[in-house]
């Protein structure tokens, strides 16, 4: 391979991805000294699995890494913070990651009063909506290589006039700024501080970019199109050394413009390359024989479509019918053995929960697996976590406002069950409080309390004798366990609320082992919360005599925090793990199309929906301000269409290109909201619904 970099640009399923491993081959690639590996870029965590497992079988025996660029970002930043603490001047402790959720709380925390003054209210968003926002801006700052000094700038420059004063934007601009900063100097590091430290001060440091060349003799970058601005930075190092440099680009990609991604700032880097073109999809795509076709139709609305043997349409009057009637054909299908739940997808342009949830629990009670891609849900939305939350009100004092008389009745209720195997029944039939005698026995044993709420002696209710054998014992058994890890941590024996959590799972869920996957995932994702959670507590209370403030951490103000951090619904699951590949796929476009899927056969929901070929629903506010091709002027409507413009064709090409034998349009004549459905695909649906 020759050292000017190359650029294969080509369509969905052309083979730009065989291409880049191609490049790898000890014989096209020049190579690597003793000690140095190429490093292999995918745009995320899944596609670099699928990406690592093809190299073993393409190239073996070449030393590789793969990464992804937020990945890459926070390895680079992490193992060279030495470094980085020389040359800022930063307190030398190991720095500890925030997670989205810790840090949109201590952010709220830390401009409290200035979200209470009114310094930074923006008229019509809720308190967390101004917080995650603006936290956003600083994120989009750092993908694009804006300083964060120049937010107070920027942000009143670029918004347009309507939604707050500029002196509002100037506020946050500078809060973001103040915020930064606290999080340097406590080693606490957010994605957006991170991001900014590694293009800003890292990658231009002569000793770090000595240390990156020597540890990779060259860079491969597959979908190109789909990473933040800054990597054409450290794509450029590489270039400027002569390194093997290879990339691929996707002309009908872009998914995560708007989400961080800037591709017209990364094209400008296909001038200095050399260019192979691959614009023939696979001759198995329907995009191969009708993509043009559909195109064209789907883009003039006064066209009329003719049918196609390939496509079918499914109608109905409400949403709810189409749900079951679409899982039904599903059904058909694989009974009939047209094809295997593995080769479906069902997919929509914003699958809501209940829509997914109608979807799998049809599609599961007629046992065929279901794989929901990114359906995360809150962990409290699962009873486990909820009562697990309650009993804490129990074992420490100073929680009581938290531990209402429902919440407890549903804690004696969960906590009594026996756990037994999935095969044998659920785990809600396998209670020993059911929740009539649970109501009771709040009604007459839950003494509440500020301080400490208690669960007074069976014996307190008059006709105690009702509640039966089962119900006593393990409401007794449930008593017990509450004054015995009360005890221990008054003798200072329980190291801490981990692992009060981890003993409470255990003696009441048997450790997970017969749960349900929903639940287990939800129970797993809250112990790696707290697990963190009190690592950021304790970080925050260490840090706190070095910087000659008092420390405000306590235990109790700390657990409240959790508590509530959960009940508000932030700490989120997936209900359905993917734990088989032999699964029937649900997706909305945006992740189908981010996850570079194939099937055989599609089922299009809401195909009448003038959602279809939006695709702006999830971007992110003020995107337009961080792309390289901003003008320093407010955004108008005509800016953000001039930006998508392509959009719709992209997806259908996109789409067409990811499915080889049958799409099923599945369209009601109504919405959730009861409005009539009339989107681009509708003459589709309409050509090919007697076809």
């Amino acid at each position: 391979m020759a050292n000017s970099p190359h650029w294969l640009e080509g369509v969905t399923g052309s083979g730009k991805t065989a291409w880049l491993l191609e490049q790898l081959r000890p014989d096209a690639a020049a190579p690597l000294e003793l000690g140095q590996s190429h490093l292999i870029f995918a745009a995320n965590g899944d596609n670099r699995l699928r990406l690592a497992a093809r190299i073993g079988d393409v190239a073996p025996g070449v030393a590789v890494v793969t990464t992804t660029p937020n990945g890459f970002i926070q390895d680079e930043v992490t193992l060279f913070w030495p470094l980085l603490v020389a040359e800022l001047g930063l307190s030398p402790q190991f720095p500890l990651r925030l997670r989205p959720e810790n840090e949109q709380e201590l952010t709220a925390s830390h401009w409290r009063q200035q979200i209470l003054d009114g310094t930074l209210t923006v008229e019509g968003w809720l308190e967390a909506q101004t917080v995650r926002r603006s936290l956003d801006f600083l994120q989009l700052a750092a993908a694009g290589g804006i300083p964060a000094e120049d937010l107070p700038v920027l942000l009143p420059e670029g918004i347009p006039p309507g939604f707050a004063p500029e002196t509002v934007w100037r506020a946050i601009g500078q809060a973001l700024v103040d915020w930064r900063d606290w999080c340097l100097a406590r080693g606490l590091l957010t994605y957006g501080v991170m991001t900014e430290l590694y293009w800003r001060h890292l990658l231009p440091h002569p000793l770090y970019r000595e240390k990156l060349l020597a540890r990779y003799g060259g860079l491969f970058a597959d979908d190109l199109d789909e990473y933040p601005a800054i990597a054409a930075q450290w794509l450029q190092v590489f270039i400027n050394a002569g390194r093997p440099v290879a990339m691929t680009w996707n002309r009908h990609g872009k998914v995560r413009m708007g989400l961080g991604a800037d591709p017209d700032a990364l094209e400008q880097m296909r001038d200095q390359c050399q260019v192979t073109e691959q614009t023939t999809p696979a001759t198995n795509a329907l995009a191969y024989p009708w993509g043009d076709q559909v195109v064209a139709w789907v883009m003039d609305p006064l066209a009329l479509p003719e049918p196609l043997a390939c496509f079918e349409t499914l109608q109905t009057v409400s949403r709810g019918e189409l749900l079951r009637k679409t899982a039904e054909r599903v059904v058909k299908a694989v009974n009939q053995g047209q094809v295997a739940p593995q080769e479906i997808a069902i997919i929509g342009p914003g699958l809501d929960a209940i829509a997914r949830y109608t979807l799998a629990e049809i599609l599961s009670d007629r046992g065929l697996p279901v794989a929901s891609l990114s359906d995360q849900r809150p962990v409290i939305h699962s009873p486990l976590v909820r009562s697990l939350l309650t009993l804490l009100t129990f074992v420490y004092p100073g929680l009581g406002r938290l531990a209402s008389a429902e919440e407890v009745a549903e804690m004696l209720v969960v906590l009594s069950q026996i756990p037994q195997a999935p095969e044998i029944g659920p785990w809600f039939e396998a209670v020993q409080i059911d929740p009539v005698r649970a109501e009771l026995l709040v009604d007459h044993c839950f003494e509440p309390s500020l301080e400490q709420p208690e669960l007074l002696p069976v014996e307190r209710f008059d006709r105690w004798d009702r509640l039966g054998y089962k119900a006593t014992e393990a409401y007794s058994r449930l008593r017990q366990w509450i004054e015995q890890q009360r005890q221990q941590r008054q003798q200072r024996l329980t190291p801490g609320v981990i692992s009060v959590l981890d003993r409470a799972i255990q003696a009441f869920y048997w450790g997970g082992s017969h749960l349900p996957a929903d639940q287990l995932a939800a129970l797993r994702e809250l112990m790696e919360t707290a697990q963190h959670y009190w690592a950021v507590e304790d970080r925050l209370r260490q840090v706190a005599p070095m910087l000659d403030q008092k420390s405000t951490v306590t235990l109790k103000n700390s657990l409240e925090r959790f508590i509530l951090l959960l009940r508000q619904g932030t700490v989120t699951a997936n209900p359905y793990p993917v734990e088989s590949a032999q699964v029937i796929t649900i997706a909305t476009v945006y992740q189908y199309r981010l996850q570079r899927l194939r099937h055989r056969w599609h089922f299009w929901i809401d195909a009448g929906s003038p959602r279809w070929l939006a695709g702006t629903d999830n971007l992110l506010f003020g995107y337009p301000l961080f792309l390289g091709s901003y003008r320093g002027r407010p955004w108008t409507t005509e800016d953000i269409e001039t930006l998508h413009r392509d959009r719709p064709e992209r997806i259908v090409r996109d789409l067409l290109g990811r499915v080889s034998d049958r799409v099923v349009l599945c369209h009601s004549e109504l919405a959730v909201s009861g409005q009539e459905q009339i989107g681009p695909l509708l003459t589709l649906v309409t050509a090919n619904a007697d076809a």
